[in-house]
């Protein structure tokens, strides 16, 4: 059994109920954040949902320089807190440098170590360091057992509030696959283990100049990863995934998550 994380409200790992992480891939606008919140919100209360919110205000790996990246760190912070404050949810936010670090912690109440970033040192200890439960997302191209030394690196900061995501690894290229395996051996590791079913449908700059994927097996894999075991589930939707300016391919519609996670809490209350 994995340790209990906190962020807000929502507990995390131990014997508590399977959380969800949800939220578009990047905040597009006020307007249609708040709305996609305040919908998650309500969907939460009534399904009673562990919910955190997550959003990005500014996406750094993008394909090509001419991708949309969202409004940046001085715009979208403002934003998440206005979420945070008018729908009482905890908030995650990716964050991509040190200097961001400070800044970000203000608002956020789960710091994200990117994928693509989860060997940078000097970012790993700066998230450590400041006292906020720290997601690493495990990299794509990292096995699931040398995950044990970004945790180390939090953990010599004194942060032991830690979540471990699995987003997919690298097969051959612009592909991804997801070996359910990974989610028991970090769950060894002692810390709750989220799975990320929609990064893990991407294509890798497989449409060309930018990042395609499908978001068809998303459920798929979501369901087999709870029968698995994990501890949360992290999805990227959108209430028109087709308009979407990011990762329009593997979000999940908000139409479909009613369905979707009667399913998955159907399933987590049969596994131990």
């Amino acid at each position: 059994m994995t340790k209990t994380v906190q962020a807000g409200k929502v507990k995390l790992g131990g014997r508590h109920p399977l959380a969800l992480m949800a939220g578009p891939c990047v905040i597009e606008s006020r307007e249609l954040c708040l709305e996609l919140a305040g919908k998650l919100a309500e969907f939460a209360r009534r399904e009673k949902i562990p919910l955190v919110f997550k959003a990005s205000y500014d996406k750094a790996n993008r394909t090509s320089h001419k991708s949309f990246r969202g409004p940046g760190l001085s715009k979208g912070l403002p934003i998440m807190a206005e979420i945070k404050e008018r729908y009482k949810l905890p908030i995650l936010m990716d964050v991509h440098s040190e200097a961001e670090v400070p800044l970000a912690a203000e608002v956020a109440d789960i710091l994200q170590l990117p994928a693509f970033l989860c060997r940078q040192t000097d970012l790993v200890l700066a998230l450590g360091e400041s006292g906020k439960t720290v997601n690493i997302k495990k990299g794509q191209f990292l096995s699931p057992w040398d995950i044990r030394h970004v945790i180390a690196k939090v953990e010599s900061t004194g942060n032991k509030s830690i979540i471990i995501t699995e987003r997919g690894v690298s097969f051959g290229y612009n592909n991804l696959v997801a070996d359910m395996r990974s989610l028991l051996i970090m769950r060894e590791y002692g810390y709750p283990v989220v799975f990320d079913c929609t990064h893990s449908v991407q294509l890798p700059g497989g449409a060309g100049d930018r990042t395609g994927g499908d978001g068809r097996w998303a459920p798929n894999l979501a369901r087999a990863a709870v029968a698995t075991g994990c501890d949360g589930i992290f999805l990227e939707t959108h209430l028109e995934p087709e308009k979407a300016l990011s990762d329009k391919d593997n979000a999940i519609p908000f139409s479909n998550l009613k369905k979707l996670w009667r399913q998955l809490r159907s399933i987590d209350a049969i596994v131990d």
